[in-house]
C-alpha cells in the first residue's frame, strides 16, 4: 500500500513535503499551483485522498489531503515539529567559481537560516539576475527533502565591504581564515560555560572566503566590524567544502548542548 494512503500518523516521515506560499492558504485548505499539481499527480502519482505534508517555510507544517479538484488540497491537521537549530545562523559566503548550487543545497540540509552571497576582492563569479531564483528554488527543494521547518533566506549578492557596513552586528561573528594561529571554530563552539571566549547562544554569523581566501584588508575590516578570526583546521579546504564543514561544526555543538541558558 502506498504510504501516502495509510493515514497512519506514525508514517508521517514517509510522506512527501511540499513548500507552499502564505498566499496559497485558503479557508480549510491549500490552493496548489501548476508546478505542485504536476509534481504531486504526475511525478509522485498521488490521487484524490492521498496525503502529503505542506510546509510554509516559516516553521509551520500541516497534514494535507488531495481532493477531487486537482487545484485544491484539504488541511487535515497541524503537525508539531522541531527540526531547527536553537539559534539562527547566517553564512556570509564569497561566491566560488563553481559549485554554488551544491553549497546552497548542503548548507540548507545542515540548518543554515540565511545565506548571504558576497563579492569579495578575489571573487571571480559575477552572478546573473536569474541565478537568485534558481538558488531559492534549490533551497526550497533541499528544505523539503531534509524536513526543515523553514526555507532559508537567500539575500541578493552584495559586496563584502557593503555587508560589513550594515548597522546590525550580532554578538557572535566569525571569519574563517587560513595559515594563521587563530583558534579552531569547534574550540570556540565547545568553549566551557562562563569562558569569555565561549559562544553565547544567540544569532551567529560565519564568513567564508572564495578561492584564494580573504585578502588581508578584508580580514582587517571584518575584525573592525566585530568578527573574530577562526580556523577550520590545518588543511586548506575548497571554497565549496568550507561552508559545509563550518556549519557542521556549529550545528553539532548547538545540538549537543541546546540549553538556551548556557554557553555552548
Amino acid at each position: 500500500m502506498n504510504a501516502a494512503k495509510t493515514g497512519n500518523s506514525n508514517q508521517l516521515g514517509q510522506l512527501q513535503r511540499v513548500a507552499i506560499a502564505e498566499a496559497q492558504l485558503q479557508s480549510g485548505g491549500i490552493l496548489l499551483d501548476r508546478a505542485q499539481q504536476h509534481y504531486l499527480s504526475r511525478v509522485l502519482r498521488l490521487t484524490a485522498g492521498d496525503r502529503f505534508i505542506a510546509m510554509d517555510g516559516q516553521g509551520q507544517w500541516w497534514l494535507a489531503q488531495l481532493s477531487e479538484n486537482p487545484e485544491f488540497a484539504t488541511i487535515l491537521e497541524s503537525i508539531p515539529v522541531q527540526t531547527e537549530l536553537p539559534v539562527p545562523i547566517t553564512l556570509i559566503l564569497a561566491l566560488p567559481k563553481n559549485g554554488w548550487d551544491e553549497v546552497v543545497r548542503q548548507t540548507t540540509e545542515l540548518g543554515v537560516t540565511t545565506l548571504v552571497p558576497v563579492l569579495s576582492d578575489r571573487t571571480v563569479l559575477k552572478p546573473s539576475p536569474n541565478k537568485l531564483d534558481r538558488w531559492r528554488r534549490i533551497a526550497r527543494e533541499a528544505a523539503e527533502q531534509s524536513e526543515r521547518q523553514i526555507v532559508p533566506t537567500i539575500l541578493e549578492p552584495v559586496t563584502f565591504r557593503d555587508y560589513l557596513a550594515l548597522p546590525e552586528k550580532p554578538p557572535n561573528r566569525y571569519i574563517c581564515v587560513t595559515r594563521t594561529d587563530s583558534p579552531h571554530l569547534l574550540k570556540q563552539a565547545l568553549a566551557s560555560q562562563g569562558s569569555p571566549a565561549g559562544l553565547q547562544l544567540g544569532p551567529l554569523e560565519i564568513a567564508i572566503g572564495p578561492e584564494g581566501g580573504w585578502t588581508p584588508a578584508e580580514v582587517e575590516q571584518a575584525i573592525a566590524s566585530g568578527f573574530q578570526p577562526v580556523s577550520l583546521g590545518s588543511r586548506i579546504l575548497r571554497a565549496v567544502t568550507a561552508p559545509a564543514v563550518a556549519l557542521s561544526l556549529i550545528a553539532a555543538a548547538l545540538e549537543i548542548n541546546p540549553n538556551p541558558n548556557q554557553s555552548i
